[in-house]
């Protein structure tokens, strides 16, 4: 039963107490979970209806026994430990069941461990799939799916397969790197065909190479599908050159995220502020201000053109265009939220949609038409 026992079950001894604390009030596990309503966003909001829909295999035994309302607890940690836990029964059996049957096949050691699949999904638009990822993820046995997955996307997968979601949002991750780690190892020990979905591509700011690593150390092969990441995706649907002859010569992605935390990104040097580079940052919505004064700082125009561009390539896609010095405040006056890409440099100025004058900026403009077309 290794197998079985690899998979974490609380990632804190003292979750495992307020575990208790809960059960003991005799509380309905399900109905703790705060649903969100059915909302516009196309991807996984971390306590979305469509969430746990979607996963409802690994509730099976709770479903069967919800019988009334409960209380919504507030703090997020009691929800997350109290998660994992309902999970564990089902995952212990769906891994005892693929045991059983490598072993009716012929046993562990002849058939080896199963693969792992990192597969991209683009940034959302599921017609921007590589065929390759569309055949591994309507084959899978199991998909571990981040938030940025589109719900498009995700009604692409195979009737038989098993769905859990491992998304991350500020403030709540649903499992911890470490656990997904775990898990993907687990399942390929297996000998389960694993796919892990990411948004976008899965080497880009998608955590891929540290999954690919442990895995590799312990013997898993790892298939590396990728997909369309969200800098060619995004400025291919806003016409936005990412290079341009005589405009910019050369691309740099950013992440606004530091690996430590606080209000200033990572990666941001004096090289950074060149006027003949595109500068396109990820998760960079909290450390903007931060990233333009140092760009302006070290001496980047500051009516260089710029563009934040809030779930980018799906319906429910906005965009606000503005030149560099105004864009921090133009995205907090129109209240663009994650996941947002900004992209700036002077090739954002060869967007149809960008303002002829600077009278007109900033502008923001929804994509509202679920063909995905520029209105």
């Amino acid at each position: 039963m290794a197998l079985v026992s690899r998979i974490p079950s609380i990632s804190s001894s003292s979750g495992a107490t307020q575990l208790r604390k809960i059960k003991s009030f005799g509380v309905n596990p399900v109905c703790c979970i705060n649903y969100a309503s059915h909302s516009s966003s196309p991807f996984t909001e971390k306590h979305s209806i469509e969430r746990y829909q979607r996963d409802s295999w690994i509730y099976k035994n709770e479903l069967e026994q919800q019988s009334g309302s409960c209380p919504i607890l507030p703090d997020p940690s009691y929800v997350r430990d109290y998660d994992i836990a309902l999970q564990l029964p089902e995952l212990k059996k769906m891994l005892q069941v693929l045991r059983e049957k490598r072993e009716g096949q012929g046993g562990c050691d002849r058939k080896g461990p199963g693969n792992v699949f990192l597969v991209g999904t683009g940034p959302g638009d599921p017609e921007l799939l590589t065929v390759k990822a569309l055949r591994v993820i309507q084959n899978a046995d199991l998909l571990l799916y981040d938030r940025l997955v589109s719900n498009e996307v995700l009604d692409l997968v195979g009737p038989d397969a098993r769905l859990l979601y491992v998304g991350k949002t500020a403030g709540y991750h649903s499992r911890t790197q470490e656990e997904i780690h775990e898990l993907l190892l687990s399942f390929a020990e297996a000998g389960a065909n694993v796919v892990r979905l990411k948004g976008g591509d899965p080497l880009v700011f998608g955590r891929g190479g540290e999954e690919m690593d442990f895995l590799q150390q312990k013997g898993i092969q790892v298939k590396v599908i990728p997909g369309i990441t969200a800098a060619s995706g995004i400025s291919a649907e806003l016409g936005i050159p990412l290079t341009h002859r005589g405009v910019a010569n050369s691309v740099r992605f950013l992440t606004g995220h530091s690996r430590k935390g606080g209000t200033d990104p990572l990666f941001v040097a004096e090289n950074a502020a060149d006027p003949d580079s595109t500068l396109v940052v990820y998760m960079g919505l909290s450390t903007l201000p931060s990233l333009a004064s140092k760009l302006l700082h070290h001496g980047l125009p500051t009516d260089t053109p710029a563009v934040a561009i809030e779930r980018g390539t799906t319906p429910q896609q906005r965009m606000v265009f503005a030149e560099l010095k105004n864009l921090a405040d133009d995205i907090v006056s129109h209240q663009l939220e994650s996941p947002t890409l900004i992209i700036i440099g002077k090739v954002v100025a060869l967007s149809p949609l960008w303002p002829h004058s600077t009278e007109e900026t900033p502008i923001l403009v929804e994509t509202k038409s679920s063909t995905n077309t520029l209105q």
